[in-house]
């Protein structure tokens, strides 16, 4: 089988973020026009502008952050191109957690599942597709079971309603891990008022409507800097 060299020049151009000029880093494409940026780029963009950095289409009018969405298989293809990428971004965020006194989250501090498989040379697609193919469906089954994301790092959170239309949650604090998304606590909530439709909701955190794939790990660096509770509001 032939083979073609290229050089990480060449693309540079497509994994790249306009915002930084560095490796994307946390990939984010807008839904809009599927441009893509590294998350802290383009959310801090978006914090003062609506459009898309590349093409300046109109991404929303008012909440352009609900419709940005992490791209896994960018990010992916990034780590697997750049030699060490991976390793230097994890290393800066473990200096990160440790600066402020937090505790390193597992996925970071441990580099289990995809983390493993990107800093191992000798692996491939085929490697992860022969694995999961071997696996026997009961152990998969128990796998899937084990901790329900118990062991994932935890977050509390205050969930306090500022509208006059929905009641407020019997208990207003919950636990969960740091992974879940604001989907998944708009869901959570819409079930608990029995709401037609989570999109009825927004959730706040300091004024500010959330995006709905930030993840509460995202939210706790990015948007806690006062250490006000989350507000539930209905559109």
């Amino acid at each position: 089988m032939l083979t073609r060299k290229i050089k990480l020049w060449d693309i540079n151009a497509h994994i790249t973020c306009r915002l930084c000029s560095g490796y994307l880093i946390d990939a984010t494409t807008v839904t809009e026009c599927l441009h893509t940026f590294c998350r802290s780029c383009l959310v801090k963009y978006l914090e003062e502008n609506n459009t898309c950095p590349t093409c300046r289409i109109v991404i929303h009018q008012s909440h352009p952050l609900q419709y940005i969405g992490h791209d896994r298989t960018m990010q992916d293809i990034v780590y697997k191109l750049v030699p060490g990428l991976q390793e230097a971004e994890m290393r800066k965020q473990r200096e990160f957690y440790h600066k402020l006194g937090l505790e390193v989250p597992g996925d970071i501090k441990g580099e289990t599942g995809p983390a493993r498989q990107h800093s191992d040379p000798h692996r491939n697609g085929e490697t992860k597709a022969d694995e999961s193919c071997n696996k026997e469906p009961a152990e998969e089954k128990q796998e899937d079971d084990s901790d329900y994301h118990r062991s994932d790092e935890q977050v509390s959170i205050c969930l306090e309603c500022n509208s006059s239309k929905l009641r407020g949650l019997k208990r207003k604090w919950i636990r969960c891990s740091a992974q879940a998304t604001v989907l998944h606590l708009k869901k959570f909530i819409a079930k608990k008022l029995n709401l037609s439709s989570f999109n009825e909701l927004d959730i706040l955190c300091n004024e500010e409507i959330l995006g709905k794939d930030h993840t509460l790990k995202f939210v706790v660096v990015t948007r806690w800097r006062f250490k006000l509770p989350e507000d539930l509001e209905e559109l």
